[in-house]
């Protein structure tokens, strides 16, 4: 079983992930991206999935701050957003995400992508 950190400022995305991955996987949910980075880095989860649209600091932004922290950088990321455009999907890549799940996606769909980055 896995240990998963699910960021996101909506709580009912929240709650999705956790009734959907919950079963399979510890997961640990996280509202906002406030001190995120100091979260990640204490639970040292097997995988984050991260939202891009929040308040404050987006997820690209906790991204990048991830992957340049020693602690933090080899752990693999999947950005969970509503942007699906290619080019959004490219840019996450660029900024260090390991997958790409658009929203609104299917519980088989996390599932899966879940499960290519463990």
């Amino acid at each position: 079983m896995a240990k998963l950190l699910a960021v996101d400022d909506s709580l009912a995305d929240l709650k999705l992930i956790e009734q959907t991955l919950a079963p399979y996987h510890q997961v640990v949910l996280y509202q906002g991206s406030e001190n995120v980075e100091q979260r990640i880095e204490a639970e040292k989860p097997d995988l984050v999935l991260l939202d891009v649209v929040m308040p404050g600091r987006n997820g690209y932004e906790v991204l990048r701050s991830l992957r340049r922290n020693e602690a933090t950088k080899h752990i693999p990321v999947l950005v969970i957003s509503s942007k699906g455009e290619p080019t959004d999907i490219e840019w996450g890549k660029r900024q260090g995400a390991n997958g790409y799940l658009t929203k609104p996606y299917t519980p088989e769909a996390l599932r899966q992508a879940v499960q290519e980055l463990l």
